[in-house]
Parts: C-alpha cells; structure tokens; sequence
C-alpha cells in the first residue's frame, strides 16, 4: 500500500528494552475506514508496537507518522490531540464515578469542554444502556469496554488502537463488538488497528491483517490468506499450539 493513501502508520521501527531487541525494522499503515488486524504468538512484539504506535515508548530508530505529520517525538497527550485514541486489553474504569461522573471527567478534559448532549450521542453510538447513575466498577467486562470507548469517541478520533478488545467477552457480544466497530469505521472513517487473538472477529472485521513473530513483521495480506500463510501457521498456530 503506497504510503500516500494511509492516514497513520511506521516505518523501520527498532525497539530495545533492557539489551533485548524487541521490534526489529517493523512497518505497517492503515488508511482512513480500513480495519487492520495484528496478530502473533505471545511475546511476538504487538502490545511493545502498541506502545510505540500510542507514544508511550520512543523507539531507537523508525518514524510514526499521523495524518501527514511526522510524531516520532511526541508523547501520549500530543498524539491524542492529533486524533490518536487507543484502548487497552483490561477495560479499566474509574472505579468509585458513576456512568455519569466518568462521562463529565472525560467531557471536561478538552479545551473547549464537550458537552453532556455529545456524551449522550457517544453512549448512543456504542449502544451504551446503563443508567448514568449506576457505579463505573459495578459493570461488565463489555459494558466497561463501551464506557470506555465512548469517552474515546467523544475526541472524535481519526485512527483507533484497540488491545484483544474481545478479550472476556462471549460470542454474542462478540458479535455485537463486530457490528460496533464497523459502525465506527464505515460512518465515522476511522482507521482501525486491532490485536485481537479471536480469529474470527478479524476474519469478520479486518480488511488486512499483519502478523508479527519474534519482533519481525513475517506477513500481510487479507485475513483468509494470511491464515493460511505457511509461515504464519507454523510460528502462530502451531507456534501456540
């Protein structure tokens, strides 16, 4: 994919933590309403690239560019403003805020303030029921995923990073996470790129999918080829296995 069509991605990313090469020259892109996924065996890399990708960690050397700007240098809070959003595998709430409270923290944090009729559209969007008056900590495991990305959605994000977000979820809901996300990105245009170790949601959601093993980036393609990629079955599924 040429580099002109993706709206945020790397190139050449080498990661060493603690004398270990963890990312070794990884590149990936994603355009504007494409799903990526990004599978591989544990300790293949993926949540480190995360990390890079969110701005949590500074590489040794490679680029991340986001909507045409070169954030390399930037931290967290900087990519945020960009439009970077990004979930994380444990759907953490503040534990004690009620729906509501949790909803006005996040309204409060920009400049200018969003309000509680954009909140009400964001708990709308991610099908959201709860009573607002209810404890954050009292919810399941995809309640607390929606909460959490609808106080996401009210930055009104362009590319969303999302860890294992199936992760504790049964297959119902798995369904409706499905139909969620491509909500967001066939109405929103988010670019999407999801971890996620529940093959068939990538196999139902993501239009491309890479897959990373022992920090190198071994394939890429669509999910159905990709799965039945040699290489990707001998370090991924029998690899697990």
């Amino acid at each position: 994919m040429g580099a002109a069509a993706a709206i945020f991605g790397c190139e050449g990313v080498n990661l060493s933590l603690g004398g270990r090469q963890i990312l070794k020259d990884v590149s990936l892109q994603v355009r504007r309403g494409e799903v990526l996924g990004l599978i591989g065996p544990n300790g293949a890399g993926k949540t480190s690239l995360f990390e890079v990708l969110s701005g949590r960690y500074v590489a040794q050397s490679g680029r991340v560019t986001l909507d045409g700007a070169d954030v390399t240098r930037e931290g967290l809070v900087a990519r945020s403003r960009l439009g970077l959003a990004r979930t994380y595998q444990s759907p953490a709430v503040p534990a004690a805020l009620t729906v509501g409270e949790t909803f006005r923290a996040a309204r409060l944090a920009y400049a200018p303030a969003r309000s509680r009729h954009e909140a009400e559209w964001a708990a709308r969007l991610v099908n959201l029921t709860v009573p607002w008056d209810r404890v954050a900590g009292s919810l399941d495991t995809f309640d607390r995923r929606k909460l959490l990305l609808a106080c996401l959605m009210l930055r009104r994000p362009k590319v969303l990073l999302m860890d294992e977000p199936a992760s504790g979820l049964i297959n119902t809901e798995i369904d409706e996470l499905d139909l969620l996300l491509r909500t967001l990105v066939d109405e929103y245009h988010l670019a999407v790129v999801v971890i996620e170790h529940r093959l068939e949601l990538l196999d139902a959601l993501a239009d491309r999918v890479n897959v990373l093993n022992l920090g190198e980036m071994i394939a890429e393609g669509a999910p159905g080829e990709v799965f039945r990629n040699p290489a990707v079955r001998a370090a991924y599924f029998e690899g697990a296995a």
